[in-house]
């Protein structure tokens, strides 16, 4: 097995950032104890393919509800390697968890854009049977596996990335 990238946190500047903007009730200190309790994704297992990424906050999801969660996480990889995110087997089983874009790709330069990479994860309940999703924070919501790719034989790509969301298609 070849080892072909390395989770980092963001800075704390970085994150705290991101946390006001989507929870603007949490205060600095609170978003300082947060950051310094968030772990790098892990593999539970040897034969694990993915990597679980814990929230870093408690929340709950009421049926057709969506939150973004940032990570506080960043990954660096080697160039032809794409890290793709999927929701936790038993969240997506259980309550119809879903990525609201599918799936998640985190793109081997993403990792030194102005946002620092930072790993983002929009998500929605979209349960059909009236299931509230309660997720603590430490809590395994998210998967990661990392695949290598292959580009075309006349592929001439030259764009630099910088930014997250849609950031490719506004070069």
């Amino acid at each position: 097995m070849r080892r072909i990238a390395k989770f980092h946190k963001v800075s704390i500047e970085q994150f705290m950032t991101a946390v006001k903007e989507e929870f603007p009730e949490y205060s600095e200190g609170d978003i300082r104890n947060i950051y310094d309790s968030i772990k790098l994704p892990e593999r539970a297992t040897k034969g694990s393919a993915g990597y679980d990424f814990n929230s870093p906050f408690t929340f709950s999801l009421e049926p057709g509800a969506s939150v973004k969660i940032p990570t506080g996480i960043r990954a660096e990889m080697e160039e032809d390697w794409v890290l793709k995110l999927y929701p936790r087997s038993g969240l997506g089983f259980k309550y119809r968890l879903q990525l609201n874009n599918t799936v998640g790709i985190i793109d081997s330069d993403y990792f030194g854009s102005d946002n620092e990479g930072h790993i983002m994860a929009k998500i929605t309940n979209d349960s059909r049977e009236g299931k509230t999703l309660e997720i603590s924070a430490g809590t395994g919501f998210m998967q990661g596996i990392f695949l290598e790719y292959g580009i075309t034989v006349d592929d001439d790509a030259q764009g630099i990335r910088n930014g997250g969301f849609g950031s490719t298609a506004k070069q």
